[in-house]
C-alpha cells in the first residue's frame, strides 16, 4: 500500500475544461495530465495555445483569482483544488512565473530568500542553512547582498528559482524558466531538474525552448488551440512535428564561438564607444576604457548573466552616462540627446514601453514621435510585419507576453533608427514568432542599419546573427573605432 501511495500523482488534471469570465470560448478543453513523484513533464505549443491557463489551473489562480468556470477534476498532492485556498495549494505546489519580479516581496536578495521561511516560522539558523544551500545550487553568492532592482533579468530568474525551491514544495511549475538564462545557467537548470526528480518532486515545465530538456523530462505534451495535440517522450519532437506545430527546434547547436568576432568587422562603424568607463555607485566598473564599434548588420551581444549587457544597451542609447569617454555616431561625437534620437531600444520588460489605450495607438504614437506620417494606414504595415494586425484595437496590457514583445519591436521599427538595440527580443517566443523576428531584423540590416541583439537564444544566434560582441569586454582584443 505504501508504494502505491508514493506513486499517486502530485499534479493531476482529469478531463478539465475551463473558460475565463466574459469570453465566448473555452481556454482549455478536456485536459488530462498526471505528474507523479520523480517525474518531469514538458508542456509546449505556440503562444495562445493554453499553456499559461494550464499553470493557473494547477496553482489555483484559475478560478481562484481569475474567476470563470471549470469542469473536471484538479488535484495537487492528492487534494482537490476546489476544497483549498490559494495559500494551501501554494504550500504543495511552487510556481516560478515568467516574470519573477512579479512574485518578489523584498527589496534585497537575501531578504527575499528568507521571506517565505520567516513567514513559516523557520528558526534563524535553519534559514541561514537554506540560503547557503540555495547560493551553492544556483550560483547567486555574488548578488546575495544586492538590491533586487540591480539584478539582470537572468539573475532575477535565478533568485526566483532559489526562493521557490527553498520552501520545499512537493510539486513545482516552471513557466519559461530559461527565457533570460545564459546557456551555461540553462544547462545547470536541467541538472537541477534531474536532482529535484531524484528527491521525489513532480515538475511541470512550460517552455518554448526545447533542446535543454532532452535528458531531463520524461514526457512531452504539445498543445494546440487549448487541447492536447501530441503526447510522448522527448523523441516525438522531430523536425517535422516541430514545423507542423510552429515549435522551436529540439536540437540546437551552440554557435557562439564560431560567429566572427565583432572586432573583425571592416569599415567605419555606425556607432562607436571611445574609451568608455562606467560604474554603478559603490560598485567596480562594468566597463573600463572600453573601445569598440557597432557596424551595419546584425551583431549579437553575448555573455553570462550580469556581465553588463543591459547596461551596455542603456549607455548606447543615452539612458546612462559614462563616467569617462563617449560615443561617436557616424564618426561624430554624440551626446545623450543625440543618441536618444538616433538609437532605438527594446527593453526586456515590454510593459515598461507600452502606454496607449490600443495597439494601433501605440504604433501611431511612435510614428508621430519620430516625425513620420502617423495615420492608421501608416501604422498597419508595421502591425502586419509582426502579425499583430488582428489585435489593432486591443488594449496593449491585454496581450500575451509574446504579443507584447512583438509590439515593442514594432514600436522601435517605427522610429526608423540608425541603430536598433534589442534586449532578449525572443525570450518567451515560440518558433513561428522567433523566425518572424529574425526575418524582420534581417530586413532592417539590409537597409544598412546597425542591429544589436542582446541574447542568450542559441536558435536566434544561428538564424540571423552575423558577428558577436562578447562581454565582459577585454580591451586588449578590441580594435580602435575609426
Amino acid at each position: 500500500m505504501r508504494n502505491e501511495k508514493v506513486m499517486e500523482p502530485l499534479i493531476s488534471l482529469d478531463h478539465v475544461t475551463y473558460r475565463y469570465p466574459f469570453t465566448g470560448r473555452d481556454a482549455v478543453t478536456d485536459i488530462s495530465i498526471d505528474v507523479k513523484p520523480g517525474e518531469a513533464v514538458l508542456v509546449t505549443g505556440v503562444s495562445g495555445c493554453g499553456k499559461t491557463t494550464l499553470i493557473r489551473l494547477i496553482n489555483g489562480l484559475a478560478p481562484g483569482y481569475y474567476g470563470g468556470k471549470v469542469t473536471g477534476s484538479i488535484r495537487v498532492a492528492g487534494i482537490p483544488n476546489a476544497s483549498r485556498t490559494l495559500p494551501e495549494i501554494a504550500a504543495d505546489c511552487g510556481t516560478l512565473f515568467q516574470d519573477p519580479e512579479n512574485q518578489f516581496f523584498a527589496l534585497n536578495v537575501e531578504d527575499e530568500l528568507a521571506f517565505a521561511e520567516e513567514w513559516r516560522g523557520t528558526p534563524r539558523e535553519g534559514i541561514r542553512r537554506k540560503i547557503e544551500d540555495a547560493v551553492k545550487r544556483f550560483g547567486i553568492g555574488r548578488v546575495l547582498s544586492s538590491s533586487i532592482h540591480e539584478l539582470s533579468e537572468g539573475e532575477k530568474q535565478k533568485v526566483g528559482l532559489s526562493s521557490i525551491t527553498m520552501t520545499d514544495p512537493k510539486a513545482l511549475i516552471f513557466d519559461e524558466p530559461t527565457a533570460n538564462l545564459d546557456p551555461e545557467s540553462t544547462e545547470a537548470l536541467a541538472s537541477e531538474i534531474i536532482r529535484l526528480k531524484k528527491e521525489g518532486k513532480a515538475i511541470l515545465v512550460v517552455d518554448h525552448r526545447l533542446y535543454w530538456l532532452a535528458g531531463a523530462v520524461d514526457r512531452v505534451i504539445v498543445m494546440e488551440d487549448g487541447r492536447m495535440a501530441e503526447e510522448g517522450d522527448f523523441s516525438i519532437l522531430t523536425p517535422e512535428l516541430c514545423r507542423r506545430y510552429g515549435l522551436r527546434s529540439a536540437a540546437v547547436p551552440d554557435v557562439r564561438e564560431t560567429l566572427p568576432r565583432n572586432e573583425e568587422a571592416s569599415g567605419r562603424p555606425v556607432l562607436a564607444a571611445d574609451a568608455v568607463t562606467f560604474a554603478y555607485k559603490g560598485k567596480p566598473p562594468v566597463f573600463d576604457d572600453a573601445t569598440f564599434g557597432i557596424h551595419p548588420g546584425i551583431t549579437a551581444v553575448i555573455g553570462h548573466n550580469g556581465a553588463g549587457k543591459t547596461t551596455l544597451a542603456r549607455l548606447l542609447t543615452g539612458l546612462a552616462k559614462p563616467v569617462k569617454g563617449g560615443f561617436l555616431l557616424g564618426g561624430k561625437r554624440a551626446d545623450a540627446k543625440t543618441l536618444l534620437a538616433s538609437v532605438s531600444i527594446v527593453l526586456q520588460n515590454a510593459d515598461h514601453q507600452l502606454h496607449m489605450k490600443t495597439v494601433l495607438g501605440e504604433v501611431m504614437s511612435s510614428l508621430a514621435a519620430a516625425g513620420r506620417p502617423a495615420e492608421r494606414e501608416d501604422a498597419l504595415p508595421l502591425l502586419s510585419l509582426f502579425h499583430l494586425e488582428s489585435l489593432a484595437e486591443r488594449h496593449p496590457q491585454s496581450l500575451s507576453g509574446g504579443q507584447k514583445q512583438r509590439l515593442v519591436i514594432a514600436l522601435a521599427f517605427a522610429k526608423d533608427p540608425d541603430v536598433i538595440i534589442l534586449d532578449e527580443p525572443t525570450s518567451g517566443l515560440d518558433g513561428v514568432n522567433m523566425r518572424r523576428i529574425a526575418r524582420a531584423l534581417e530586413s532592417m540590416a539590409k537597409e544598412g542599419k546597425a542591429v544589436l541583439v542582446i541574447t542568450h537564444d542559441l536558435e536566434l544566434l544561428k538564424l540571423c546573427c552575423e558577428r558577436r560582441l562578447t562581454l565582459p569586454i577585454r580591451n586588449e582584443v578590441l580594435a580602435r573605432a575609426a
